[in-house]
């Protein structure tokens, strides 16, 4: 079914430069002034809002090549698309060959998902809820919790990921995390995307973060951060796909807790100067593209290419290890509080990342993996249900799916008008949201997200996921 007066919409982006189509749920859009481009595709539920500046943005990146050399040859974007702060839409997937696009991945490098399940009830948990939300506060919100490592080990953690982080500290314990099971979460190192390893190198770190000796105290790790990242408490309420969830090891009825944060302040400071020197390396004398999208081409800078990527990887190997500590530090919290419990990990992967797939390279942002058989989590808003999902690797989405409902409401327009709106209108009542701003609750009300159940059912629809289970929220902690 087309959308309500679609002549009209068309004929008003095309007056903003934008040739779109539309067909089957699809609309396909590049620029009017670039032909040769390959038109990019974004699948939306019927009735989402199609906001231009978001096409727009995606019709630049479809339309980046580099003069010497490197082009985009497919370009996409999932049911959560909606406008970029940096020019580059949330939920865009673009492939590339012989040139990598720093920018479509931007700052927060390895933001991504984690979910464990614990073999507790909804009763027990409530019994002490209270006493357990107390000290998640003190490690999330005041800094009781310690993550100080040795150097060896900061360094570890940058060149080598989670099974860096691992053998350094069976080396030397050190911190809240000496209390941790060590074996298990290098078991659990599995169940994380590519192991949790990528290809770094510490000495592309902060500086301030790999010394050559002595302990570093990183005020940044095992922090949730702001905008839409959290750590949730949730319910299992429903499971889908009962042969598989038994063997990824989901029940109905179980706890789950999800983690949604990235790689902090190292994502900023790599992704930034990497900003910068992209657009230095512009050859002198061209114009600069319209979009500001500069990419890296393998021809004319082979060296910076690989440079950059090394220098992702880096980053994304923090943003691994950000979730893991975010979720230990929940899990020793959640043993102290109700006993001897497992809360095994079930999957921790990506949506800002730059992977070698296809014919070169696939750049994600604010889009999962999802490869055949691959778990997939998309979550809603903290008043919304989340998803456990399987991949089925559509090949038409870049074997993509969304990382969850995607924004509605700006933040702004939030805050500007949350004091004259109710809680039952922002989508607050029965919210238990634990943070220590008050404009938090609001900027991130579930009024500011689109119908997660719209998201998921389009995607079923089109095989890109299939559902597993269904998570309700239970309580949620936003920083």
């Amino acid at each position: 079914m087309q959308p309500k007066n679609l002549q009209r919409l068309l004929r008003a982006l095309a007056r903003q430069g934008l040739d779109v189509t539309y067909s089957n749920g699809i609309y396909s859009v590049r620029l009017t002034n670039s032909p040769d481009a390959p038109a990019a595709e974004v699948l939306l539920p019927e009735g989402f809002p199609v906001e231009a500046k978001a096409l727009k943005q995606l019709a630049n990146l479809a339309n980046v090549r580099h003069p010497n050399g490197g082009c985009v040859c497919r370009a996409c974007a999932t049911p959560d698309f909606h406008p970029g702060d940096a020019g580059v839409a949330i939920g865009s997937v673009v492939e590339t060959v012989d040139q990598v696009i720093p920018a479509a991945v931007g700052s927060d490098i390895n933001c991504g998902m984690r979910l464990h399940v614990a073999d507790l009830t909804i009763e027990e948990f409530l019994s002490k809820r209270d006493l357990f939300v107390e000290r998640m506060k003190g490690d999330y919100f005041f800094g009781t919790r310690d993550v100080t490592m040795t150097a060896n080990t900061m360094q570890a953690l940058f060149q080598y990921g989670v099974p860096g982080w691992l053998d350094a500290m069976l080396d030397q314990p050190t911190g809240s995390f000496v209390k941790s099971d060590l074996d298990q979460l290098s078991q659990e190192s599995e169940s994380i995307f590519l192991d949790g390893a990528m290809a770094g190198d510490w000495k592309l770190a902060p500086e301030e973060l790999v010394p050559d000796a002595g302990l570093v105290r990183d005020g940044g790790l095992a922090t949730i951060g702001s905008g839409n990242h959290f750590v949730e408490v949730q319910r299992v309420d429903q499971v889908e796909k009962r042969s598989l969830a038994y063997a990824w090891g989901i029940r109905e009825g179980q706890l789950a807790f999800m983690v949604h944060s990235g790689s902090r302040n190292v994502g900023k400071y790599i992704g930034g100067m990497w900003r910068d020197k992209t657009k230095a390396t512009w050859p002198k004398g061209l114009k600069y593209p319209e979009s500001q999208i500069f990419p890296l081409s393998v021809h004319s800078h082979p060296e910076l290419v690989a440079s950059y990527l090394q220098a992702e990887a880096t980053a994304a190997n923090y943003g691994f290890m950000n979730r893991l500590l975010l979720a230990e530090l929940l899990r020793l919290r959640l043993r102290e509080v109700y006993g001897d419990v497992e809360a095994p990990l079930i999957y921790d992967l990506p949506h800002n990342i730059t992977l070698r797939e296809g014919q070169g390279w696939v750049t994600r942002k604010g889009a999962c993996p999802a490869h055949p058989g691959q778990p997939v989590i998309i979550p809603g808003s903290m008043g919304a249900y989340s998803y456990l999902m399987v991949g089925k690797g559509n090949p038409a989405f870049c074997n993509s799916a969304s990382h969850g409902a995607g924004r509605l409401r700006s933040r702004f327009d939030l805050s500007r008008k949350g004091a004259s709106q109710t809680e039952s209108e922002l989508g607050l009542s029965g919210v238990d949201c634990i943070t220590l701003r008050e404009e938090r609750r609001i900027e991130e009300a579930p009024a500011a997200y689109k119908p997660i159940q719209s998201v998921i059912d389009v995607q079923v629809a089109a095989g890109m996921v299939d559902v597993v289970a269904r998570l309700s929220p239970v309580l949620t902690f936003k920083a």
